[in-house]
């Protein structure tokens, strides 16, 4: 997810709601926010920093309510779900005692079952298998409503796969506002498609109600409990109740709702519909993917995406895009464009709202919260949690669920509130900047990016180069391809003896002590850790391998047809490059995915303890895979894998078991391979689990029944960077505008705009630039241009006398906006003023 924009003060009212929205869709796409510092805050080399807390206990706490009086009464420090009730927020920010964050990234809407027309399962009718009666859903809700009623203004309408808060919206205005305009609520077109679509299924209406072979038709409908999507569920259940159907309202919460939606087969027909939720855990500064992720089977391993059959244009528009197979600007925009609208017409999902979310916190409680996923989705979170009135410490971290699913590193838990408590434990080569979405370098010191010449790539940050090349030839012994059979890598000499080209080339260069860092377990960190996950994954996706998952097969697809070649130039230290046809409007981004090549977070001895069970069809690394077998999703934390993991640990040992010897073996030797699992078996008789990582803390301990989760600062990071601490708050601008209430039209107009960080002056110089846009009395633009600095702290807008003699007689609005060099968030305010004839 992209380049974010701050909501200001949401005026009352719909249409003013609209109003608001389009004005900043219109100033996104008229300048084109993309201003970001190449260097991040107090990032001088070597600055360390203690007092970062010592322990984090996470606990079940799905009542968001009584979260909020919890950290009122100092029983709790933070909770991990960003809140959208009206009263709570007033609440918290009344509150002398709690702090908060905001973010946008959060959205709902509805998940379809497309299984059909009848479910193999139970022989019931399934109406959502017809993509029409799917489509004709956008006309039957209300996201107005939603935002306004259900929301109380907290949020915003969404119709699309993309986020209404990041660019590639802004850029898409006219087609987006076009197709909004098409599907803005109509009960009566939504029903008359809903009655001829059900006739030609053989259904009859009975009494009001839909029958399919004498039985009315039932829907399922998995509505969660935890925040306003009970209300959001209930009001669509009204909806369709009063279009003919049956609604059965099952009330869950994520554990209980999860097996059924995301982890059991679609086509059993344990549900039609669910309120689902999606959060971006940066800011996006690129959706191209999200077609190929929410629409067709590449986009996850799960059943319910292997039941997807998007229309072929629809297909290969999301497959291109997913690929960024695209040679300009203008190109990209016209794939995007067709994509929005093909994905109404197939619409497995019905996109409801993008939401502002308010996360509560104890006021003496420090951390980075990402603009977008907020403090879930925050990747610097273990990096920066601190009290500011004592070092060290406890913090008691509230979540709405905890362990909602089975964690494995190859094909885990997804859920956001498993995965922030993962990510915790895990060190990953870059980390996102928080208010830019830009990556910023962690355990690589720096990359060169090499670009096809007319590709439309960008850089922002000092810590790599980019350069325009004519060609780019891949070398011949880069790794290609995989040998399931021989259990090695084939190389691009091989696979393509006549030659490669790619569109791409990184060069990653490590940090010099890679290789003196250890794995929580004590083991340090070896080429072989590097190595053994690229593997794995070539080796899941073929047919020939014995640990073969097809639902790997669709997303490895894709990835082979941008892939075109990787290789290890300088082991110590670690030197890498890595080919590809793959592009991203950002050079970061780029080299972002080069780093994580050859870069693990993960040792391969515990990679190896799951391989062997996932061998003999004892336990499965996916949930698509683990539900076809009829076998346990693995679980390297909690429940009956533990005692299969621990045989396997014992049989690996005794056997100095080396995955993929061919490859690994180069890096290690039995006796080495026996000493990383009796390491290994120490940490299981002293932890209980097999969650192994090398991040800021390690998991101490897991309570299934009681759902705590405690973590343990990792002694290899008690001190951290400067730099992550200056994102524990953003320098998001506060913005006020002032001028004369009545303005002659043909004269002169000058207005004052106020421009402060948290009370005081913001310096001139971190400001990129102050835009106003002029709204006539029908609400359309008509002037735009720059206002000019008069201090730190305060602008000027003159609106000329041939400005305003362009002007009616009426109300207008002078809309500001101010964007900081140190966040990629516009601040915006308006003023309105009157008119008056000559």
């Amino acid at each position: 997810m992209k380049v974010f924009f701050q909501l200001p003060a949401i005026p009352s009212g719909l249409k003013a709601r609209s109003t608001y929205l389009i004005a900043v869709l219109i100033f996104m796409l008229i300048f084109n926010l993309a201003c970001v510092p190449k260097t991040s805050p107090e990032a001088q080399p070597g600055a360390k920093v203690t007092g970062l807390a010592d322990k984090v206990i996470f606990v079940e706490e799905p009542d968001s309510a009584k979260a909020v009086r919890m950290i009122e009464a100092g029983d709790m420090d933070v909770y991990a779900s960003g809140l959208t009730d009206a009263e709570l927020v007033r609440r918290i920010k009344s509150s002398s005692v709690m702090g908060s964050e905001t973010s946008y990234g959060l959205n709902f809407e509805l998940t379809l079952n497309p299984v059909g027309p009848t479910f193999p399962g139970t022989g019931k009718l399934n109406p959502f298998y017809v993509p029409a009666i799917r489509e004709a859903l956008n006309w039957l809700v209300d996201r107005g409503h939603i935002a306004e009623e259900i929301f109380g203004g907290l949020a915003v309408p969404r119709y699309f796969a993309l986020s209404s808060a990041f660019p590639d919206y802004a850029r898409l205005a006219a087609i987006a506002r076009a197709q909004e305009i098409k599907y803005a609520p109509s009960l009566a077109k939504a029903r008359a498609v809903i009655d001829e679509e059900m006739k030609k299924l053989g259904a009859v209406m009975v009494a009001g109600k839909w029958n399919y072979k004498g039985a009315p038709v039932e829907l399922i409908f998995l509505i969660r409990t935890e925040d306003k999507r009970r209300d959001v569920g209930d009001y669509v259940a009204t909806l369709l109740e009063e279009s003919g159907f049956v609604v059965n309202r099952q009330y869950k919460r994520a554990a209980e709702a999860s097996p059924i939606w995301i982890g059991s087969d679609p086509a059993v027909g344990r549900w039609n519909l669910y309120t689902g939720g999606w959060v971006s855990t940066i800011i996006n500064r690129d959706q191209a993917g999200n077609f190929n992720f929410y629409y067709t089977p590449r986009g996850r391993p799960e059943m319910l995406w292997q039941a997807y059959t998007p229309a072929p244009e629809l297909d290969r528009i999301a497959d291109t895009l997913d690929r960024r197979d695209y040679k300009t600007w203008e190109e990209r925009e016209q794939l995007m464009a067709d994509a929005l609208q093909l994905s109404m017409k197939d619409s497995v999902r019905i996109w409801l709202v993008d939401t502002v979310n308010v996360w509560p916190r104890r006021a003496e409680l420090a951390l980075a919260s990402d603009l977008a996923g907020g403090i879930s989705g925050s990747w610097l979170w273990p990096y920066t949690l601190r009290f500011t009135d004592k070092k060290g410490g406890t913090v008691r971290f509230g979540s709405p669920s905890i362990l909602t699913e089975p964690w494995n590193p190859v094909a885990g838990t997804n859920w956001i509130f498993d995965v922030m408590v993962s990510r915790g434990t895990l060190e990953t080569a870059t980390l996102p900047d928080p208010f830019t979405g830009l990556l910023w370098p962690n355990r690589v010191k720096s990359a060169e990016v090499y670009v096809q010449e007319g590709l439309p790539v960008t850089r922002t940050h000092d810590w790599l180069s980019l350069s325009f090349v004519p060609s780019i030839q891949v070398p011949p012994d880069a790794w290609i391809d995989w040998d399931p059979v021989a259990q090695r890598f084939r190389t691009v000499g091989e696979v393509h003896p006549e030659g490669l080209k790619a569109r791409t080339k990184t060069v990653v260069r490590y940090v010099d002590d890679l290789y003196q860092r250890h794995w929580h377990d004590g083991t340090k960190m070896s080429v072989a850790d590097l190595v053994v996950g690229l593997a794995l994954g070539f080796d899941r996706a073929n047919s020939k391998s014995a640990i073969f998952d097809e639902a790997e097969v669709p997303s490895f697809q894709t990835f082979i047809r941008y892939f075109r070649g990787a290789r290890i130039v300088q082991e110590d230290p670690l030197v890498a490059e890595v080919y590809g046809d793959l592009t991203y409007p950002d050079a970061e981004w780029i080299a972002d995915s080069a780093a994580g090549y050859f870069y693990s977070t993960v040792p391969w001895h515990t990679l190896a303890i799951g391989i062997i069970p996932e061998k003999n069809h004892e336990l499965a690394f996916s949930s698509s895979k683990a539900d076809r077998l009829k076998v346990e999703w693995m679980s390297y934390i909690a429940g009956p894998s533990l005692p299969i993991l621990e045989r396997s640990r014992v049989q690996a040992l005794n056997e100095g078991f080396i995955p993929y010897p061919n490859v690994v073996g180069k890096y290690v030797n039995a006796e080495q391979a026996k000493e990383r699992y009796t390491a290994l078996g120490e940490w299981y008789q002293k932890r209980g689990h097999f969650w192994v990582s090398n991040g800021p803390f390690y998991v101490e301990s897991i309570h299934p029944v009681e759902k705590t989760i405690v973590l343990q600062r990792s002694e290899e990071h008690l001190t951290v960077d400067a730099r992550w601490l200056a994102f524990t708050k953003p320098g998001i601008a506060e913005v006020k505008v002032s001028g004369p209430a009545q303005v002659r039209i043909g004269a002169n107009a000058r207005f004052q705009v106020d421009v402060t960080l948290n009370g005081k002056p913001y310096a001139a110089k971190d400001i990129d630039f102050v835009k106003f846009l002029l709204f006539a009395a029908r609400g359309e633009l008509v002037q735009t241009g720059d206002a000019e600095s008069v201090r730190d702290g305060q602008w000027r807008v003159t609106l000329t006398p041939e400005q305003t003699a362009s002007l009616q007689a009426g109300a207008n609005r002078l809309e500001v906006a101010v964007v900081s060099r140190l966040v990629s968030i516009p601040s915006f305010e308006s003023v309105t003023f009157v008119t008056l004839p000559r």
